[in-house]
C-alpha cells in the first residue's frame, strides 16, 4: 500500500520512515529543495511541494497518485506577520484530493480547538477556539469532513519528543501564568503508534485526541521537568485565577486498543 504524507516534518518525517519499515511505500512532501535529498536517503519518494492561499506549488496530482491514504501534517503557522489563511490552503488542497480518488485522509490538527474554560474535554465537546490558530484548525476539519473522502482528525496535545522539550523556553523565566492548568501533552513516538493504530483498524471518518494520560498542574510538572534536566527553575505567578483543561485521551486507547507509555512525555530524556 502507498501512503502520501503531506509534510515531512517533526513528526512526519518519522512517521514515514516508521511506516516504510513495515511494509508501506512512502510519498513525502517538503518545501526545502535541500531536503528532498534527505528524504530519497531514508528511502521516502521526495516531493517538493508547498501550500498558499493562492494554490498549490509543486507536482501535487502525482505526490497523491496511487496512494490509499493521505496523511496532512502541515501547521498553519500564523504567528509570521507575512502568513496566509491555513483555511484557504486547504479549501486549495481538497480538489486534488477528490481528483485523485483517495478515499482515505488523516488530519493533524490540535487540542487548540478547545476552549481554557477548565472543564474537562472529549472528542465530543463542541470546538470553541480562542486563538487564531485554533479558530482556522476547526475550519480545515469542517472543510475536510465534507468532502467526498473520509477524513479521520487527530487533535494532538502539547508535542514533546528527545529533541523537543518545551520546558527549556520556560527555564529560568518567572511570573508564568496558569501555574495551576493542567498540562495536556504527548510523545512524538506516542503519535506514530497512534497514526498507525488508525490505520491498522481502518478508523476512519473519526475524531480522536491525542493527548497522555498524564495531567499534573504546568507548576509541578515543568518544574519536575526543568530540575532533571539541570536547568533554571521556572517560576509561576499565583496571582490570577488559572486557565486551562484537561484533554481525555480515552477514545484511543477504549476505541484504538492503543496504550500509552506515559514514562515517554514525563521523563528528562
Amino acid at each position: 500500500m502507498q501512503i502520501s504524507i503531506l509534510g515531512c516534518g517533526w513528526l512526519g518525517l518519522p512517521l514515514a520512515q516508521s511506516l516504510i519499515n513495515k511494509g508501506f511505500l512512502v510519498n513525502g512532501s517538503t518545501t526545502s529543495t535541500e531536503k528532498t535529498e534527505v528524504l530519497k536517503a531514508k528511502g521516502i519518494h521526495p516531493f517538493l511541494i508547498s501550500l498558499t492561499a493562492n494554490g498549490i506549488n509543486g507536482d501535487i496530482e502525482n505526490f497523491l497518485r496511487n496512494s490509499e491514504i493521505l496523511i496532512i501534517d502541515i501547521p498553519p503557522k500564523l504567528r509570521d506577520e507575512n502568513s496566509e489563511s491555513f483555511t484557504d490552503k486547504i479549501k486549495k488542497l481538497i480538489p486534488y484530493i477528490e481528483a485523485s480518488g483517495i478515499q482515505k485522509v488523516m488530519f493533524v490538527s490540535s487540542t487548540a480547538v478547545y476552549a481554557d474554560d477548565n472543564s474537562v474535554v472529549t472528542e465530543d465537546t463542541t470546538p470553541n477556539p480562542e486563538t487564531e490558530s485554533g479558530k482556522q484548525l476547526v475550519e480545515a476539519e469542517t472543510l475536510l469532513a465534507n468532502t467526498r473522502f473520509k477524513t479521520t482528525v487527530l487533535r494532538f496535545g502539547g508535542l514533546v519528543g528527545e529533541d523537543r522539550q518545551p520546558v527549556k523556553y520556560l527555564a529560568g523565566k518567572v511570573n508564568l501564568e496558569n501555574p495551576d492548568g493542567p498540562v495536556n501533552l504527548i510523545h512524538q513516538k506516542d503519535c506514530i503508534g497512534i497514526i498507525q493504530k488508525i490505520i491498522e483498524k481502518e478508523s476512519w471518518g473519526e475524531i480522536f485526541n491525542g493527548v497522555a494520560p498524564y495531567h499534573p498542574t504546568r507548576e509541578e510538572h515543568y518544574t519536575k521537568k526543568a530540575a532533571a534536566l539541570g536547568l533554571s527553575l521556572p517560576v509561576f505567578s499565583h496571582e490570577k485565577p488559572s486557565l486551562g483543561k484537561t484533554v481525555s485521551g480515552d477514545k484511543v486507547e477504549k476505541k484504538l486498543g492503543y496504550v500509552f507509555d506515559v514514562n515517554k512525555v514525563w521523563k528528562p530524556l
